[in-house]
């Protein structure tokens, strides 16, 4: 059974919060797949990744750079069988997948001050209920992210 771990942005955007996220995955040590809602969107987090300095190295890349099997984090906006042997998906920008059994977690991250991304996490939120996945609910709050009941 896959773990969906929705994160509610709310006091940093997405470019900020995310990187910490992909850091902690990398010091597992274990591989992601951010799955973005369109190409512009991979163009733009590829360029902001290598430009983040917490943490200061986020190896990453997309299909412009190739080798997808020796890159630790792989940007894409197409929903494929994990190409760098993944057992993390993020999804960002209301990406959906239909392939959330590939991976042990999944980490949606949405922007809670945007009306229409809210309701399409409590869609997304709905499905994967249905489809008994375990899910759990993150907000950031003062000292971080914060897990809601």
């Amino acid at each position: 059974m896959t773990e969906l771990a929705f994160y509610h942005l709310t006091r940093s955007p997405l470019l900020v919060a995310l990187p910490k996220l992909l850091g902690r995955i990398l010091a597992q040590p274990a591989r992601a797949v951010v799955l973005c809602g369109s190409e512009a969107r991979v163009a733009d987090l590829d360029a902001a990744l290598w430009l983040v300095t917490d943490p200061d190295w986020l190896p990453h890349g997309s299909q412009a750079m190739g080798e997808a099997d020796r890159q630790p984090i792989w940007l894409t906006a197409e929903d494929a069988p994990a190409p760098n042997g993944a057992r993390f998906l993020v999804l960002v920008d209301g990406a959906d997948s239909a392939r959330l059994a590939e991976y042990d977690r999944v980490l949606d991250l949405f922007d809670g001050g945007d009306p229409a991304a809210m309701a399409a996490a409590r869609q997304r939120w709905s499905a994967a209920k249905a489809a008994g996945h375990a899910l759990s609910y993150w907000q950031q709050g003062a000292r971080g992210w914060e897990k809601k009941q």
